[in-house]
């Protein structure tokens, strides 16, 4: 089984974030990068599937090359080669469009990716990617087996959970508890140096979208307590100033 787990690049959650300028790029400096926390658990997953199945996991980033510590660090995690597309991700369907090019060319039984990622949250790229391979696609995952040629799933819905069956391929994507994060081991982390990483040049796409300019958003106001005697000032506050009565 031929597995695609496509990772994201992304600022660890802690980070604090700032942009330059005018406001209309990221501002790096200083600031750690992690692979997405939902392709974590996708990645975790695709491992799994390799060590029950047999097949291979190929790891898939569309991004510049300063996310290379973290295409390592899935390669040392159990991936068995990754590629790199050479290009700034600019939008979801950009990102899409590249996955699916790349799938074009070599079959894959299985792309896995998480539900979205935690800087743009979109989580539209695993539809797109289905859509542009003709192939179905759900999300969000939360459990995956394979028996022969076919998924069993469980996804998250709207007051409860869904349960499905369906024909390999297929694009997911993924969040806990599909998988447990796994860590590098120093094995791991060795043979990651010598395992295959290709560079190709992203394909043409239209832009269809542009982004203008970023924004923070409004600083937390202060807190005001309010002595559970005084309900009527409460009140007079929640119509006033917070203008939700």
């Amino acid at each position: 089984m031929k597995i695609l787990v496509c990772i994201t690049n992304v600022p660890d959650t802690t980070a604090k974030i700032a942009f330059v300028d005018s406001d209309t790029k990221l501002n790096k400096t200083g600031i750690q990068f992690i692979i997405g926390p939902y392709d974590d658990y996708a990645l975790a997953r695709a491992v799994e599937l390799k060590e029950q199945h047999g097949g291979t996991v190929t790891v898939l980033n569309v991004g510049e090359a300063e996310g290379e510590p973290q295409i390592r660090k899935a390669l040392a995690i159990g991936a068995d080669d990754a590629i790199r597309v050479n290009a700034e991700p600019t939008d979801s369907y950009f990102v899409a469009a590249q996955i699916a090019h790349i799938a074009q060319q070599n079959n894959y039984d299985l792309i896995l990716m998480g539900r979205e990622s935690i800087d743009y949250n979109s989580g539209v790229v695993h539809g797109l990617v289905g859509e542009m391979l003709g192939i179905p696609s759900f999300s969000p995952v939360m459990k995956l087996d394979i028996e022969g040629t076919t998924a069993k799933l469980a996804r998250e819905i709207d007051g409860g959970k869904e349960y499905l069956e369906a024909p390999l391929p297929l694009v997911l994507g993924c969040q806990e508890p599909i998988a447990e994060w796994k860590i590098p081991n120093m094995r791991g982390i060795m043979t990651a140096r010598t395992k295959p990483l290709q560079v190709v040049e992203p394909v043409a796409v239209e832009d269809l979208a542009i982004n203008e300019r970023y924004s923070q958003p409004a600083p937390k106001g202060q807190c005001k307590m309010i002595p559970v005697e005084e309900v009527e000032k409460l009140i007079t506050l929640l119509r006033t100033e917070a203008k939700v009565l």
